[in-house]
């Protein structure tokens, strides 16, 4: 049996096993998301290509059993109808685009249609997958769990030599990126691929952490979470990534003063918390990490280039780099990274040439959908961003409230970050978009089994109304 057709069952059986439970399959590609990397680096290296579309077959299994076999009444598209009308117009113009000649085939534009468009129903199938607050926090409890033994073997790599077998990227052709000047230090990478994932990973925890520490805890799980949150730390400086480090930063300082202008109460109540065991385990960060924090440092002051440039540089490229192609673009998927790689495979036709240097994600978007589709693409996203803050100044449950306003801020803050060919950065930010949608209605289930309990006291019973989805 030759390998394409086993490689063809493979997919087969994983859609088909995806499709019998699509609530547990989204969940089981959160989990893919930080696994995927073991499997591509050092269990199965040889099948590291189709490993990469794993979390993909599982999505689109899940897809078929919502959207083929579900009841119609469980599906929410039509609470904010300019989303769904944005995501149809972008759609639209990304088909269009994914058939533009300067591609030189079409099967790179299919790609480029998976990489823009293969997460976004997330944001409407994330509302239905938690019933209750509970269910909800829950489940981020135990999934930031999985930063334990992630944040370990980062610190184990960090320790190790460049050539030990724990640092290795994807397909081992190419060692870990290292921060010289007398260091030598390796920039993790954690279980993923490459170290952009760890990075991703990293600072989407950190949002989910920052709700869950002001939430009163047993003392087992308060522990637990200020270890998160010491590996966060301590592991964010071993990647050496400025990016990552900065993000962070802007994510706490950007929480912490918009809760303090907002709800000074809970403000206050999270800061209590946190002073104590956050200064203690800032000491024990700093003096065991030491070296971490002076490889982060040194990479900042020897690279050529400053973070301030290259945000300003990623708002003014894309004017610069209409002028190349008009209104038109150089197709979907033009920039994408494994190209080369996709045309060797389908021997495919080389596509037309990029004159220009692109790094940005908005530079790159530019590109490949001309102007039409980037203000498309990010009036889409500017409008899900709003949509977030319109549901936090309307939240009244304090954890809902501050765990909207943790996504929020995550989305300012990697607004500009790479999302489109960074597929953990896309599972995330599609994930949380599903917020503007989930935690109202937890928060009227919420208030449903409140007055529930008060109306069993005289013999009533109610049902909960207004919900387009499950009942709890």
């Amino acid at each position: 049996m030759s390998n394409g057709l086993l490689a063809l069952l493979a997919v087969g059986l994983v859609v088909l096993i995806s499709a019998q439970d699509w609530r547990r399959s989204i969940k089981a590609v959160l989990l893919l998301v930080v696994l995927e990397g073991v499997l591509r680096k050092w269990v199965l290296p040889q099948a590291s290509q189709l490993i990469y579309f794993l979390k993909d077959f599982v999505l689109i299994g899940a897809y078929l059993r919502y959207f083929l076999l579900s009841p119609a009444q469980t599906r929410l598209f039509v609470q904010n109808p300019l989303v769904l009308v944005l995501v149809g117009c972008m759609a639209v113009w990304g088909g269009v685009q994914a058939f533009n000649p300067s591609l030189g085939s079409p099967v790179i534009g299919i790609f480029g249609l998976k990489n823009y468009f293969l997460y976004v129903p997330l944001i409407w199938l994330v509302p239905q997958i938690f019933a209750t607050e509970e269910e909800l926090y829950r489940f981020i409890r135990h999934y930031l769990l999985l930063l334990i033994p992630v944040g370990l073997l980062a610190t184990a790599q960090f320790f190790s030599p460049p050539t030990s077998p724990l640092n290795v990227y994807a397909w081992g052709e190419e060692g870990p990126a290292v921060v010289t000047a007398g260091l030598d230090t390796v920039r993790v990478t954690g279980t993923f691929s490459y170290l952009t994932g760890y990075a991703t990973y990293l600072l989407a925890c950190l949002c989910l952490l920052l709700p869950i520490i002001s939430r009163p805890q047993p003392r087992l799980w308060q522990a637990l979470t200020l270890a998160e949150g010491a590996l966060i730390i301590a592991t964010s400086f071993m990647t050496a990534s400025r990016g990552l480090v900065f993000g962070a930063v802007l994510l706490i300082i950007g929480y912490g003063l918009i809760l303090a202008l907002t709800s000074f109460s809970n403000f206050f109540r999270s800061a209590r918390r946190l002073v104590l065991p956050g200064l203690i385990g800032f000491l024990i960060v700093s003096q065991s990490t030491r070296l971490a924090f002076e490889s982060f440092i040194n990479r900042v002051e020897t690279v050529n280039d400053s973070v301030t440039d290259r945000i300003f540089s990623s708002f003014t490229q894309p004017f610069s780099l209409f002028r190349l192609k008009a209104l038109d673009g150089y197709g979907l998927g033009a920039t994408f990274q494994a190209n080369n790689i996709i045309r060797q495979l389908f021997r495919l036709p080389p596509g037309e040439i990029i004159p220009v240097y692109y790094e940005s994600e908005m530079g790159r978007i530019a590109l490949e959908v001309g102007p039409i589709g980037f203000f498309l693409w990010y009036g889409l996203r500017l409008v899900l961003l709003f949509s977030l803050l319109r549901v936090y100044l309307k939240l009244t449950h304090p954890f809902l409230r501050q765990m909207a306003l943790s996504v929020f801020v995550y989305q300012g803050v990697t607004f500009i970050a790479q999302m489109v060919y960074n597929q953990t950065a896309s599972v995330y930010h599609w994930f949380f978009y599903g917020f503007i949608f989930l935690l109202p209605y937890l928060e009227r289930v919420n208030q449903w089994q409140q007055t529930q309990q008060a109306n069993l006291l005289y013999g009533r019973s109610m049902h909960l109304a207004g919900t387009p989805h499950r009942q709890p």
